[in-house]
């Protein structure tokens, strides 16, 4: 009952209390904790001072102390020993003192106020490297085949040696299956034979602490081969016997061994007979005759089988595998114990082993039973169990686990303290991880009890717990996947009853680095450039770092080689630069890798080592070996030949293999000096031809063939010449090359004529008669024989024209433009030679019309072959031909037939050739046309039809009128005004209506529907009717004057995208240009600039593209007022009005200054001071005293000088239709209270008026106003 309420306990104290693992800040009182000390068994050097470690911490700081072999170690009383200062760690001066004095069992204590830790014992051991004995060892004789073991036996050393054999000249002796090398450093020969024979074999060993090697005395071997042993089943030299077995411990390396011998060396196998080998911790060494497993475990205990064999037979041995273990940790070492007063603990100490170890406690270095009695502790086994500590309980607690294998020992500290929470994580920290990979956020802490960890993000409004967020016990916050949106500040808080802390921590969420554009595979010929591309995307916010390496390696140091921001460039590559590049982008947080690899090229080396083989008459073996195909298989081989007795210095092409062949069988011809070279091709070229083989002549023999291409034919018409394509060098099989040439005449019982010729290619036969059908042969012979008997070929003598014409000649007439003409045939025997064919002759007399001349161009129509009639088309209608008809052959052209004639009916007119539209006005219009060209008979008439068309390209509806043949043009009447018409026109014949002629045009607009008050723009006057102008696109256009300038407006129905207003003067000299201004799109313009006074024509121009005509409006004539434009423009001037008052302020002075002249008696008739009343002008003032003029009495009937004032007071109007009363606006003419015009005073003469017309529009002068204001003086 007992035992049960104390396993209820523990498991309540273990659920209850999870800070074993806390890190007390080394502020905080503590017992003593062991940070660093020597290994268990620590071999030294002995040439070098023994250090063994202790190091500690604790606070206060610990003191340390020593045991040697088990006892009290009194550093003091030894002159050569020293200990570091604040630690434990022991120094021996070996300089005055040998090692082995010093070879012990030592432990190191730390201690404080608080507890006691000890250190593992410490079995120190110097290094050994001993020498070999020295021994004589005999030289080894053996008979052959037998088996043979060399001992090593290498002088015991600490640790072992390592063991090889070599030579006297430090070279290792090479093993195989047969000669390998055994565990404990013998070498064994599973047979041996007589190359093994030799006087220096050595063995070595390696002592690695002292970095020495001792060498054995050579061991010599002499195998006798004059009785060599016979041959045996296998047998085992090492281990002896059916079975063994062996111990190994749990962790460290198994190695079993099985070393055979017999004749033939046998090969060695391993199974395990209780399972199966661990694959990945299995290893095979020195040819299968070591099975070494690493890291041995309990599975791997049983028994395993070597087998060796050879064709003799099979042999077995079984080694029977235990596996031991010291003692190692369950579930780790036990974890130091941080207790609040009142807080319960434990303490776990879990090892296993086999055998099972025992368990032992000690507390401060004494045993636990031996300690002071704690009612809060209990032991039981593993464990301690501590309920309600209190202060001043603090002690640690040492737990050694031990079996016959191996110790443990741990320390671990229960210390009891009162300490509100801590955050040790710095503040503030910024973690940054990648998007999508996990974060953790650290927030470690101390404090007594244990803390609370709770998290907060940004707001703080509620605790991270649960999905996304995992709390660890050491209160690390995990975010598994980690998004953009967790990028921001949280707060750890740290809580106990104490107290609480909080630190706040920034989360920064980083884009991945990638590669968007990743290197691709390179096949690349040498000497060409390799590029690479790495387009990479990173966080912004990181640095990123490219790196390129080539085969896992750095780049080679090379200029070739360019590394940009994207890319690797690799100029003029070579065979070297072939490899798998890696371009890896690198940042603070990730990376990313891509490879791709460089397949160096080039075309192949030539074939090598060409040999002739199985050499007959006609043929030969060919084998070649392939040069280096440089990263490219080789496609195909071509074999080409020269043949040095008939065409020295040129190669041909004989044959082509596959490239995956190395032999080819040749045929050849008789009678040629052979050589011959290959080429390899693989993906990038041909390589370079091979060296020539040597020659290879062949026997001379008859020819194997005739010539081909026997033929005959006549050059004249007694001859017939047979010619044929002769054999070549290499064709003619031998020496004395020559032809035999037969023929005869191709009929029943003929006799073969025969003619021997050489080095030709034809023969003439003469006096034959004319074109007679013959049989010919052509024979090639040599000094050899003749080649077998040839094909005949048939020919015909040469020849001649022929002697007839073709009889029955009739034409037949089909339609207006095709006549068909039939004949009878020529007899064969008058055409003497191959028909070819007809030729019919013809040609156009002349039209039937009265009015077309004379025509006599012949034309040829030819019917190849034997024709009895043809057809001749494209005729011109209404004409008279003539013709014959002629037969031809190989020679040439016969007779021709008896020239007849025929007349084609009439046929429809062409389109007439002109068609143009004059006299436009509002209703009506005039179409004027001429006939057509090509009539084709006589015109009976025409047709006229026309339809509106309106802005959108519509067409109204049409209006067809019939005109008689004699007329040349119509005038159209009621016709809408401002409205586009087109016409079309076509003229007949009785055979009907030919294609028409079309044009557009636009009626005049209503003048009297514009009219405004404006001066109205006259039309240019119209020119004759044979200079009348092809329609325009454009309708109606028109023109006003405004106070900005011209406004021109028009209708525009075209296609045409480039529209301008042109202008000039209207009596421009010679050849002025048109001014011209972009109106695309637009229905009106305002024309600024023009000069007033003046007159200007102005047009639309429509273009098209660069081959179509210009398409012109009608021109329009403007005249811009000359004095109404510039009052409209001066009188409105602020400048202006003030110069007018000075003026006036100017002249009213000059009158008083008068006044006062006068009345102080200035001669001033009566006579004159009545006429200034009716006169309209003054005469001028004197300069030289402002005076007025006086009248003289031989001047009292003469009219002033310049006046042109009628009767009745008022100006007489200028005929001039510009005057500004026609117009009625744009003048300041005005009438005074008694009605007279106060403009006639301007102080202008008509003749003055007449000469300079309306050139001048410059303002009244001042002058003149003085004079206008003296009138009302």
């Amino acid at each position: 009952m007992e035992r049960r309420r104390m396993d209820a306990a523990l498991l309540v104290l273990l659920l209850g209390h999870l800070a074993a693992a806390l890190e007390v800040p080394l502020d905080l009182p503590q017992p003593p904790t062991i940070t660093h000390q020597s290994p268990k068994d620590y071999i030294i050097d002995p040439r070098e001072n023994i250090i063994i470690h202790c190091e500690a911490k604790g606070k206060p700081h610990p003191s340390f102390s020593w045991t040697r072999n088990g006892t009290h170690f009194d550093i003091d009383d030894d002159p050569n020993v020293s200990m570091r200062p604040h630690s434990g760690t022991l120094v021996v001066d070996i300089s005055r003192a040998k090692a082995e004095q010093y070879e012990c069992v030592y432990q190191c204590t730390a201690r404080n106020k608080h507890g006691t830790a000890v250190s593992n014992n410490i079995v120190v051991q110097q290094s050994r490297s001993p020498l070999w004995s020295k021994e004589k060892i005999k030289p080894i004789v053996v008979q052959e085949g037998v088996s043979l073991v060399l001992p090593c036996r290498p002088p015991a050393g600490l640790p072992p040696p390592i063991i090889f054999w070599m030579d006297n000249y430090f070279q290792r002796l090479p093993q195989s299956n047969r000669v390998s090398q055994s565990l404990n450093g013998d070498l064994y020969f599973s047979n041996v034979l007589r190359e093994d024979s030799r006087s220096d074999y050595i063995c070595y060993a390696r002592f690695p602490y002292t970095q020495t090697i001792q060498q054995k005395q050579p061991i010599s071997v002499r195998v006798l081969s004059h009785d060599p042993a016979d041959e045996r089943k296998p047998t085992f030299l090492v281990p002896s016997g059916p079975s063994s077995s062996k111990t190994v411990l749990r962790g460290q390396v198994l190695e079993m061994e099985c070393i055979a011998e017999g004749l033939p060396t046998p090969d060695v196998s391993w199974t395990k007979l209780s399972g199966e080998l661990p694959a990945k911790r299995t290893y095979f060494l020195h040819y299968q005759r070591t099975l070494r497993i690493v890291n041995v475990s309990e599975s791997d205990a049983g028994d395993y089988r070597c087998t060796a064999r050879n064709k003799l037979g099979t042999v077995h041995h079984n080694i029977h595998v235990m596996v031991k273990a010291a003692p190692y940790w369950i579930s780790g070492a036990p974890r130091n114990l941080v207790l609040a007063p009142g807080e319960n603990g434990v303490l776990t100490c879990r090892a296993s082993g086999t055998p099972k170890p025992s368990i032992t406690w000690a507390m401060n270095g004494i045993p636990i039973e031996n300690s002071p009695k704690d009612l809060s502790r209990t032991v039981e086994d593993d464990t301690i169990i501590f309920t309600d500590v209190q202060t001043g309980s603090s002690a640690v607690y040492q737990c050694n686990v031990s079996n016959p294998y191996g110790y443990l020992l741990s320390n671990a500290f229960v210390n009891v303290l009162s300490e509100p929470p801590r955050v040790l994580t710095p503040a503030n920290k910024v973690y940054q991880v990648i998007k999508n990979h996990r974060a953790l956020i650290d927030c470690a802490s101390f404090g007594s009890p244990i803390p609370k960890i709770t998290w907060f993000k940004d707001s703080r409004s509620s605790t991270l717990d649960g999905d996304p967020y995992i709390l660890h016990d050491n209160g690390t916050l995990e975010i598994h996947t980690a998004q953009a949106h967790n990028s921001g500040k949280y707060t750890c808080v740290a809580r106990n009853s104490l107290g609480k802390e909080e630190n706040h921590i920034q989360l920064e969420v980083k884009e991945p680095t990638r590669i968007l554009k990743q290197p691709e595979y390179k096949e690349v010929q040498r000497g060409r450039s390799a590029v690479f591309q790495c387009k990479v995307k990173h966080d912004p916010s990181l640095i990123p770092t490219m790196t390129w390496l080539k085969d896992d390696g750095e780049l080679p140091d090379d200029e070739r080689l360019i590394v940009d921001s994207d890319s690797l460039t690799i100029s003029e590559v070579t065979e070297n630069d072939a490899g798998v590049y890696t371009c890896i982008m690198n940042t603070t947080l990730d990376h990313d890798s891509a490879s791709a690899e460089l397949t160096v090229v080039e075309r192949p080396d030539p074939p090598t080592d060409l040999e002739l083989t199985d050499q007959k008459k006609r043929s030969v073996q060919l084998t070649w070996t392939p040069g280096d195909e440089h990263n490219s298989p080789i496609q195909k081989f071509l074999i080409q030949y020269e043949d040095s007795l008939h065409h020295r210095g040129h190669w041909h092409n004989l044959t082509e293999v596959a490239g995956t062949k190395t032999t080819a069988h040749l045929k050849l011809s008789p009678y040629a000096h052979y050589t011959f070279r290959v080429l390899a091709l693989n993906g990038v070229d041909f390589s370079r031809p091979s060296l020539s083989s040597r020659m290879f002549k062949t026997e001379p023999a008859a020819p194997d063939e005739n010539p081909s291409g026997v033929q005959g034919f006549g050059t004249e018409h007694d001859n017939l010449v047979i010619s044929w394509k002769p054999l070549s060098g290499l064709q003619s099989n031998g020496p004395g090359l020559h032809y035999r040439v037969m023929w005869r005449k191709k009929a029943v019982n003929s006799e073969w004529i025969t003619a021997t010729v050489a080095n030709t290619s034809k023969f003439v036969v003469t006096g034959t008669p004319t074109f007679v059908p013959y049989e010919l042969k052509v024979r090639a012979v040599n000094d050899h024989g003749a080649a077998p008997e040839p094909a005949i070929a048939h020919g015909f003598s040469g020849e001649d024209l022929p002697v007839a014409a073709p009889d029955n000649v009739q034409p037949m007439v089909l339609n207006s433009t095709l006549a068909e003409v039939h004949w009878d045939p020529v007899p064969s025997k008058l055409i003497r030679g191959h028909l070819k064919g007809y030729k019919v002759y013809y040609w156009r007399e002349r039209s039937l019309h009265k009015h077309n001349p004379h025509h006599v161009e012949k034309q040829i129509l030819t019917f190849s072959g034997n024709h009895s009639h043809g057809k001749l088309p494209g005729l011109h209608p209404f004409s008279l031909y003539s013709f014959n008809v002629r037969i031809y052959n190989g020679k040439g052209e016969g007779p021709p037939s008896p020239t007849q004639e025929f007349e084609t009916p009439e046929g429809v007119p062409g389109a007439p050739t002109s068609l143009l539209v004059t006299n436009t006005d509002l209703d009506s219009l005039t179409l004027e046309w001429s006939p057509p060209h090509v009539r084709n008979g006589r015109i009976t008439g025409y047709t006229l039809k026309y339809q509106p068309v309106n802005n959108s390209n519509e067409l109204g509806p049409v209006e067809e009128v019939a005109l008689p043949a004699n007329e040349t043009s119509v005038t159209l009447s009621n016709l809408r005004h401002s409205t586009r018409y087109k016409f079309y026109l076509n003229a007949k014949t009785v055979r009907g209506a030919g294609p028409a002629i079309s044009q557009e045009t636009v009626t005049i607009m209503d003048e009297g529907s514009i009219q405004t008050s404006h001066p109205i723009a006259r039309s240019p006057p119209r020119h004759p009717p044979n200079n009348a102008l092809p329609a325009s696109p454009f309708g109606s256009v028109n023109s006003s004057m405004g106070e900005d300038g011209a406004l021109i407006s028009w209708e525009y129905w075209g296609p045409e995208k480039n529209v301008y207003v042109e202008y000039k003067l209207e009596n421009s000299e010679g050849e002025e240009e048109w001014q011209k201004e972009l109106v695309n799109g637009s229905q009106n313009v305002v024309l600024k600039g023009l000069k007033g006074g003046l007159s200007y024509k102005v047009r639309l121009v429509a273009k098209g593209h660069h081959d179509q005509p210009l398409h012109l409006s009608r021109e329009l004539l403007v005249r811009v007022p000359a004095v109404a434009s510039r009052q409209v423009d001066i009188a409105t001037q602020g400048w202006f009005i003030g110069l007018m008052c000075a003026i006036a302020l100017l002249i009213l002075i000059l009158l008083i200054i008068c006044f006062i002249q006068r009345n102080k008696g200035g001669k001033y008739p009566v006579k004159e001071k009545e006429d200034a009343h009716t006169d309209p002008e003054f005469q001028p003032m004197k300069d030289d005293d402002c005076t007025f003029g006086e009248y003289s009495d031989n001047e009292d009937h003469k009219p002033l000088k310049g006046s042109r004032t009628p009767s009745n007071g008022t100006v007489k109007r200028d005929d001039s239709d510009d005057s500004l009363v026609d117009y009625g606006e744009g003048g300041d003419g005005q009438f005074n209270e008694d009605g007279s015009f106060i403009g006639q005073y301007s102080g202008k003469s008509v003749s003055r008026e007449t000469a300079e017309g309306h050139e001048s529009s410059e303002a009244p002068s001042p002058i003149n106003a003085m004079n206008s204001l003296n009138s009302f003086v």
